[in-house]
């Protein structure tokens, strides 16, 4: 430390930039370790509140519905006799018949919307403390009520089961999400760490060399850069967990889309804190042992800059079995065969796609010095025969500048991968969405508002036929209003359609639970008590709907200038249309849930706790990337920074020689966009194999993302064109004698 604040300004400021780096680090670090503890702490305190069947005075039921894109969390509890009653987290005590206690995301949706009163009936009487809650943004609540109005109900032991049934994020996902943070954020953190480490790599290894020269020890030498690494690691890592502790109490109040916590379940426990605080300076102490090694060992080398050795080949090896495996399982897909599920793939896979990721760290330098030195030796451009020729000399310097670039773009494809697998397990494989309502829990003004929610395609209504009131089992028929038109729009096929007639939709792939047969009559219930019959026709269409969809086979496809408008609405079901991605029909939900917050929602074939993961997951990698992308862009700034700063005296020994303002700058932009575009290039060919042998291992209807490509092409240009204007102004055509060296 004498050394180092006893070599002027740059010292100090090396020192300041080294722990700054090194406090951006740990806070990303400490962000990545605590979001388990976050998921970990939700689902503890729901597992807490999970009612549990037994023996006790009270008997209960539970409610999970969609409230708009959310889960409504209900339950009816109702004494059978005095005494005590065992009460969940949260409250003091259950409530009584016409009582209720709510979450307070809750009480402000019923105080926003008085419509969604009827979803708890009775007074509430107080809200759920945050040791009762998930996560602040919960909709739960207990209602009282009666024996006599809580039918099926099950007696109610205690409160508070090993596991919660509903966790945020169920535990295979989890191990998906834990590897895929590793991947976009712990590898560039890695990386970035050690640029930090290295900073002013050359001038530090000229002054170790003259420590060394004049007569201080190997071991003590490398202790000197070692202890300065570890010091500045050491003040970068305290910094860097008060700034995650500060954010993360932002970050608390303001949430992410689908998760919500509280301050306490994100701040680092003591395993999170010893690892920033002792890992950060572990890596430095070896970064700064093995970067001083050759100015410890061979002093006279370091201050003459003698020729140096080639990067060793090593690296590429790495790249040869993880790319050997994800390819292999790329072919086997072409080839028609399908190599998903087994324990043995989803072990190997990870590793292939881990070893592929390391290997591009490490096999970069080779193959960008063996380019450079081909190239030098064909091209007439004196700027790029000069950024050629330092590339050749010294090609880890470059690539320190792009590695986190070209990790982040490697972990962006995998990313894709892990949410277009998501996806096809979150939702349906159909292209639209349907949602059904039924039309006893809304109005006619409600359902015309309903049609007209921003998202909503179409709508259409269906009816059952008339069941007898003595609950025999008679055969059944269902109709659905529409036109020919609708029925092409909204169906994968359908032929044979004839407007202004009723027709029988018939699906040959599938049954139909009753089978209307040509001839049979089947009556509906209209609204005051009467009965309209239909007879089903001879003529069928030829239709093959969306999965599950209204437009099923056997159904019955009425015109609606056909159909009475006075059919009972205690058999009818009113049906949206809209597109089947997860915006949309988060969105269409919300507008449903404005509109009638009472009526039960169903949106056929999802479920709404899929949903809710899904957006939960999104939110975590997109955090995840943000992350990844600080990290890239830092390590990227501070590189090019240190590296302006390293080549001075080469620039000044440039100009000296007659070379322009022009020709610097180029060498410059040369040298940082090679590296860049062969790491990149290398990062989507890699990233793309890996993605497809994950969708393909995954057993998932996508096996190739070829919607991807295009955005990773995007972001590689933008990369591209970004690092080569950055590279410019590091360049200043100044000749100062200082910076030319005298050995």
């Amino acid at each position: 430390m004498r050394l180092l604040w006893g070599s002027g300004r740059r010292g100090r400021v090396r020192f300041l930039l080294m722990s700054l780096g090194s406090a951006l680090g740990v806070a990303c670090l400490a962000a990545v370790l605590t979001i388990p503890s976050i998921l970990a702490a939700h689902d503890t305190r729901a597992a807490a509140r999970e009612p549990r069947p037994g023996t006790s005075n009270v008997v209960y039921r539970e409610f999970r519905d969609p409230y708009g894109s959310q889960l409504l969390h209900r339950v009816f509890v109702a004494r059978t006799a005095s005494g005590l009653a065992p009460a969940p987290p949260g409250i003091d005590k259950l409530p009584g018949p016409g009582e209720a206690i709510v979450s307070p995301k809750l009480s402000k949706a019923l105080a926003a919307n008085p419509k969604a009163a009827g979803l708890v009936p009775g007074r509430v009487t107080g809200t759920i403390a945050p040791e009762g809650l998930g996560g602040s943004d919960d909709l739960y609540a207990y209602i009282g009520t009666t024996p006599a109005e809580l039918p099926e109900a099950e007696a109610l032991g205690s409160f508070g089961t090993g596991r919660t049934w509903q966790p945020v994020v169920d535990s295979s996902t989890l191990d998906i999400l834990r590897f895929v943070l590793g991947c976009i954020v712990l590898l560039p953190l890695v990386i970035f760490l050690s640029v930090c480490a290295r900073l002013s790599g050359e001038s530090r290894a000229r002054r170790l060399a003259a420590l060394r020269l004049v007569g201080l020890s190997v071991k003590d030498t490398l202790r000197v850069n070692a202890g300065e690494s570890v010091a500045a690691a050491l003040v970068g890592a305290v910094v860097g967990l008060f700034g995650y502790l500060g954010l993360n109490e932002l970050m608390a109040l303001i949430g992410l889309p689908g998760l919500h916590w509280y301050p306490a379940d994100g701040r680092p426990d003591w395993l999170t804190v010893v690892v920033c605080l002792v890992g950060c300076p572990a890596l430095a102490w070896i970064v700064g042992r093995f970067s001083a090694r050759r100015a410890a060992v061979s002093p006279i080398s370091v201050r003459r800059t003698n020729e140096r050795k080639p990067p060793k080949k090593y690296g590429i090896l790495l790249l040869i079995p993880g790319l050997g495996v994800i390819s292999g399982y790329c072919a086997l897909s072409v080839m028609g065969r399908d190599p998903s599920g087994g324990s043995f793939t989803t072990v190997l896979i990870p590793s292939a796609v881990l070893v592929t990721g390391v290997g591009l760290v490490f096999g970069l330098a080779p193959i960008t010095a063996w380019l450079a030195q081909r190239m030098a030796g064909a091209v007439k451009s004196l700027p790029v025969a000069l950024a050629m020729r330092r590339m050749e000399v010294d090609p880890g310097s470059s690539l320190r500048v792009v590695t986190g670039l070209v990790l982040l773009v490697f972990g962006a494809s995998l990313t894709q991968g892990v949410l277009v697998e998501l996806d096809q397990v979150s939702r349906r494989t159909a292209p639209l969405q349907e949602y059904n309502i039924r039309l006893n829990e809304i109005s006619p003004a409600q359902r015309k508002a309903m049609a007209e929610v921003p998202g909503v395609q179409a709508s259409t209504v269906s009816y059952s036929s008339w069941q007898p009131l003595d609950g025999s089992d008679v055969g059944q028929a269902d109709l659905v209003v529409g036109t020919c038109a609708q029925l092409a729009a909204y169906t994968e096929r359908a032929t044979g359609c004839v407007d202004g007639r009723v027709m029988q939709l018939r699906d040959d792939r599938t049954t139909y639970e009753y089978d209307p047969k040509a001839g049979e009559q089947y009556s509906f219930a209209l609204k005051d008590g009467r009965k309209i019959t239909f007879t089903v026709p001879h003529e069928r269409i030829d239709v093959r709907p969306w999965d599950l969809s209204v437009f099923e086979s056997g159904t019955l496809l009425v015109p609606p200038s056909l159909l009475s408008s006075d059919l009972a609405d205690t058999d009818g079901v009113l049906t949206l249309l809209s597109d089947a991605d997860p915006a949309t029909i988060r969105s269409v939900l919300d507008g449903i849930g404005a509109i009638a917050p009472t009526a039960s929602v169903e949106p056929v074939g999802i479920v709404i706790d899929s949903l809710a993961q899904l957006t939960v997951i999104r939110s975590l990698l997109v955090v995840g990337m943000v992350l990844g992308l600080v990290i890239g862009v830092a390590a990227f700034v501070v590189s090019v920074a240190d590296r302006a700063m390293e080549r001075r005296g080469q620039v000044t020994a440039l100009a000296l020689l007659g070379a322009g303002a022009g020709t610097l700058r180029a060498v410059q932009v040369v040298q940082v966009v090679l590296p860049l575009v062969v790491g990149l290039g290398a990062a989507i060919v890699a990233g793309w194999l890996a993605e497809s042998s994950y969708l393909i291992t995954g057993g998932g209807a996508v096996h190739w993302d070829w919607e991807g490509l295009p955005l990773l092409f995007g972001c590689a240009l933008g990369v591209v064109l970004a690092a080569a204007l950055a590279s410019v102004p590091m360049v200043r055509r100044h000749v100062d004698p200082e910076h030319i060296r005298r050995d």
